[in-house]
């Protein structure tokens, strides 16, 4: 069987400059039909979304998924909360890690999987303080000029 590389719909891309992200977990989400003809038309964002936990359970919250064009009167909410499907162990570790301060659970990735299931990868993140910032953005200058550096000897 081939196995095929994940399709990434969408990426937080703010989320590791803003945080350091720990342990990752991949988790299914609980949508609509609607909601998932507008994440295969890549209409989808993580911007301000973030994990919380409402009576045991993980939902994400802020999620953005733009209303489906052809949808009618059956079409989703385009913030609403939405369940993500993750096995108890993995929901009683998360709950301990959280509990920790300054400590949350954030959305980084969105895609589909081998078996083209719409997927989302959280991770445990904490957060970056302005001098963190500062050193992360000189390190990918470094290594922007080091790639450079290398091409021009070519």
């Amino acid at each position: 069987m081939k196995s095929e590389k994940p399709v990434i719909v969408v990426s937080n891309r703010k989320a590791e400059f803003e945080y350091f992200l720990t342990e990752r977990y991949e988790a299914g989400l609980v949508l609509s039909g609607t909601e998932i003809k507008s994440i295969r038309n890549h209409e989808a964002g993580l911007n301000e979304a973030y994990c919380m936990f409402m009576n045991g359970e993980l939902f994400v919250r802020g999620m953005h998924i733009a209303h489906y064009k052809e949808g009618t009167y059956n079409n989703h909410d385009e913030k609403r909360d939405r369940k993500l499907l993750l096995n108890k162990n993995e929901i009683k570790k998360l709950l301990l890690k959280v509990k920790d301060k300054g400590t949350t659970i954030i959305p980084v990735k969105l895609y589909f999987n081998e078996r083209s299931f719409i997927k989302l990868e959280i991770a445990i993140a904490r957060g970056k303080k302005k001098v963190d910032k500062r050193n992360s953005i000189k390190e990918k200058d470094q290594k922007r000029e080091a790639k450079r550096s290398l091409k021009g000897m070519d």
